[in-house]
């Protein structure tokens, strides 16, 4: 048995090294079954360490089945411990955490926030007064609608700066606007029913309805975001939709449209889900308020904190009607039981105290500079290109003129070393947008822009 000397640097026990050496041996067959190894006293001389560190480290073995011990022979490698298809790439030794490395490529995908600007620091220290000095039952359960404090700070929040109306009692935290999402539809939909959904729309949205069988009914957006006079005759059981900044195209929804679209919820006893993923990033006029403040009985009403501060922190909400509650409570309770409690605490404390809005105005400000890089970059490579949705958000979608974004076109594009998202991906109803691809700016730092636009130049 040849063993390496231990790192008495790492952060890994003595104990531990050895053990996972054996082990690794053992798995690889490197030590055979039936083999005997060497002593406690050996193994410790040989390697200048306490034989009580040896003895735990074969007490494990023991106790797990490796190793065993025939009286007065020693002991030895046990019966049936070894994997040996498994041998592939050797033994994996942890060493610390790792971190996912950073793509290679620039990544235009939209909706990608400025994670490098995260408030690093004040969220380090409001988490850490939380785990100093919160009462020891955060630990434990909590409530599947979500912490008390979060809700109740979210109803001032969202009043004042979207316009919802409820209280405390209507909101649950989610992780993140997906979980909301998935629970709605399943929820809302029954068999064979289907979901009125604009046109085109994220990759996510159609998956999470597809994936509760659900049937999608395409209804066509513009500039203006949905198309109400193009809804089905039929109920369905919610209408999805992006008002505030339409994903991809990034159209405003118009009063005049809102109100149709309620008058139609109405007619249809139907609800529409307002997805309201990123309004709080408004850059030309006043922000449009929520459709569900002008009629909170027909309207859920999903947000998240990923696009403001971190898609880490998978924190978002639903805003429900008051009969969804209980339902909707039992679902979430079966899905995940909470959200995590320490993060609501500390995002809580983030709002309460004004960090939110500071950040906020930050961000606003980092965008607005990174939108106008961008724009600026397009228009003097491509004077013709058409630029759409800019008012608001983390993205645009550029339209070029006599120019098909195939998949062989961005296949090169991704050679070439960045990666762009056509519009007629996210389209229900192909053929209509082929011209068109997001372009997301929010993740992307200026030299990144300008370097993007003149490879995006010499390749189309």
């Amino acid at each position: 048995m040849i063993l390496k000397d231990l790192n008495r640097q790492s952060s890994v026990t003595l104990t531990q090294q050895l053990y996972e050496q054996i082990r690794s041996l053992i798995l690889n067959d490197e030590l055979h079954e039936g083999e005997r190894i060497f002593s406690t006293r050996v193994v410790a001389g040989s390697l200048h360490i306490s034989r009580n560190i040896v003895i735990e480290a074969y007490d494990r073995l023991l106790s797990e089945g490796y190793l065993e011990v025939i009286p007065k022979s020693g002991t030895f490698v046990a019966k049936g411990a070894s994997i040996k298809a498994a041998k592939k790439g050797g033994s994996i030794t942890p060493q610390g955490i790792m971190f996912e490395k950073q793509p290679t490529f620039i990544d235009f995908k939209g909706g990608n926030p400025a994670i490098d600007h995260f408030p690093r620091k004040k969220w380090a220290q409001l988490t850490k007064d939380v785990c100093l000095d919160a009462p020891s039952s955060i630990f434990g359960y909590g409530d599947p609608c979500g912490v008390l404090s979060l809700r109740k700070v979210l109803v001032n929040y969202l009043r004042r700066a979207r316009g919802v109306i409820c209280d405390h009692s209507q909101i649950v935290i989610t992780s993140g606007a997906t979980q909301a999402l998935k629970l709605i539809t399943e929820l809302l939909v029954k068999k064979d029913d289907f979901i009125a959904v604009e046109d085109p729309v994220t990759d996510e949205m159609r998956n999470i309805f597809t994936n509760a069988d659900a049937s999608i009914y395409p209804v066509a957006a513009d500039h203006e975001g949905i198309q109400p006079a193009l809804l089905p005759e039929r109920r369905p059981s919610f209408t999805f939709v992006i008002p505030s900044h339409q994903f991809p195209l990034g159209g405003t929804l118009t009063i005049q449209r809102r109100v149709q679209l309620l008058e139609y919820a109405r007619k249809m006893d139907s609800y529409i889900v307002e997805d309201d993923y990123d309004s709080e990033f408004t850059y030309e006029g006043g922000s449009v308020p929520s459709i569900q403040g002008l009629d909170p009985d027909s309207v859920i009403y999903v947000g998240t904190f990923s696009k403001i501060l971190s898609p880490a922190l998978r924190i978002g909400y639903v805003v429900l009607p008051k009969p969804l509650i209980e339902p909707f409570y039992s679902l979430k309770w079966y899905s995940d039981r909470h959200t995590s409690s320490i993060e609501q605490y500390a995002l809580a404390r983030f709002i309460d105290e004004g960090h939110l809005d500071k950040h906020v105005r930050k961000m606003k400000k980092i965008y607005i500079e990174r939108r106008k890089v961008l724009t600026d970059a397009l228009h003097q490579a491509f004077p013709s290109v058409h630029v759409i949705g800019k008012a608001a958000g983390m993205h645009i979608v550029a339209q070029f003129p006599g120019i098909t974004f195939t998949d062989g076109l961005c296949e090169k594009l991704m050679q070439e070393g960045i990666k762009i998202y056509p519009v007629e991906h996210f389209a229900l109803n192909k053929g209509s947008h082929g011209d068109k691809i997001v372009l997301g700016y929010g993740g992307i730092t200026v030299e990144e822009l300008k370097k993007g636009v003149e490879i995006l130049k010499r390749n189309i």
